[in-house]
């Protein structure tokens, strides 16, 4: 016999590419032999395995192309025993090979999932050869159109997160300029929980923040939105300073999965006649005041993250001695690249350095966040792993 009952066929040598994997499951000893032989007498370079019902099937179901099954089985009678291989088969064809010839009884099978409805005696070796791998590549198709639409929903996913992580400023001023920057991490295409939001809620009066919720993926990103909109219904509702970030810390208690997640947040308040800012950290890596040809970091108090331990952030007070500089908000996978080929990272001394060097003061403020990306990407030797927010706000020359 060309093909051995429950056994392999003589082209079983052949490599995986030019070869199909067929577990036939059929319980009649001749019919099995009788599949065999049309396959053996095409050359068809399959290589075929026998199950006699579905509990043999399914320890013979690994690394198979296509099952060929029928519909009449020991421990299995008709599309019962359809839905039991479809649900086992994984990423394998299926094809219905029965002695029924019951045309609504092929339909309703390929509509549960069949790729092909075949009746015995109705088919020779070269169309049962065809229909097997016409069902492999279907099936190919199926799975390769489902992923790319998992894809695109899991795109389209994201693009919502981002408008409402990423929002446009809420401010008509044109006393400062604000400038916005985001970049996802190489981690993937997916948005992280980073976010940023700007209020003007009086015309001498500006709020900022920038937060970072640990973790990458659409549960991260969907609890950095609740925290942007909720800073921004709490700030527009007049909430005393010193009660905001107490409030954003129970919505991400609230409605964080997991009491390991986290958030970082800095949040700066603008007194645009006084020309002074309010700094509030909470586990965030401080501002950086660009001014009178100087970088610095703004000396507040680091503060506990969000989510650990509640705890009032302590408040700095920074008075501007010019009315040309920039305040520079960021996330920190700004600042976690690599320096050189050690574990050495960028860290906020070294993005002070690289605003510091000569060649960024010929970049202009709007175009400044995408170079600091840049050099702190050549340094790296790559892409940045984490994603990057910042807001750049300037006054005057900005510098």
């Amino acid at each position: 016999m060309p093909y051995p009952h429950g056994g392999l066929a003589r082209h079983a040598n052949l490599p995986p590419g030019e070869r199909l994997r067929v577990l036939l499951v059929e319980d009649d000893e001749g019919d099995a032999f009788l599949v065999g032989e049309l396959l053996a007498e095409t050359n068809s370079m399959i290589e075929l395995l026998v199950a006699t019902s579905l509990s043999e099937a399914r320890q013979r179901m690994t690394d198979v192309d296509c099952v060929l099954l029928d519909l009449g089985l020991p421990d299995a009678q008709g599309l019962d025993g359809l839905r039991q291989v479809l649900e086992m088969s994984s990423g394998a064809a299926v094809c219905v090979l029965t002695g029924r010839s019951d045309e609504h009884l092929g339909i309703v099978a390929v509509a549960e999932g069949a790729q092909d409805y075949l009746v015995k005696g109705q088919v020779d070796g070269v169309l049962l050869t065809r229909a097997l791998r016409y069902a492999v590549e279907r099936k190919r198709a199926d799975v390769n159109a489902r992923r790319l639409r998992e894809v695109e929903l899991r795109q389209a996913e994201s693009a919502r997160l981002e408008r409402g992580l990423l929002p446009q400023p809420l401010m008509s001023t044109d006393q400062v300029a604000v400038h916005t920057f985001y970049r996802p991490g190489r981690h993937a295409a997916l948005i992280g929980g980073d976010f940023f939001d700007v209020v003007q809620t009086r015309p001498d009066r500006l709020d900022l923040i920038v937060g970072d919720v640990c973790g990458h993926g659409v549960d991260e990103a969907a609890l950095g939105v609740e925290l942007r909109v909720a800073w921004r219904a709490l700030v527009l509702a007049g909430v005393p300073d010193d009660e905001v970030l107490p409030a954003l810390e129970q919505v991400l208690m609230s409605e964080r999965r997991l009491q390991e997640i986290f958030a970082t947040v800095a949040t700066t308040r603008l007194d645009l006649d006084a020309n002074r800012a309010t700094v509030r950290l909470a586990g965030h890596p401080p501002p950086l005041l660009l001014a009178g040809g100087r970088v610095a970091p703004v000396p507040a108090p680091g503060g506990l993250l969000l989510g650990v331990r509640p705890r009032r952030s302590i408040a700095y007070d920074l008075e501007f001695d010019t009315d040309d500089w920039s305040l520079l908000m960021y996330t920190d996978g700004l600042i976690e690249g690599r320096v050189g080929a050690g574990n050495e990272r960028l860290d906020v001394p070294g993005l002070s350095g690289l605003l510091d060097e000569p060649a960024n003061r010929d970049v202009s403020l709007p175009d400044l966040p995408a170079w600091l990306v840049g050099r702190a990407e050549q340094i790296n030797g790559g892409p940045l792993a984490d994603d990057v927010a910042m807001l750049l706000v300037s006054r005057g020359g900005g510098r």
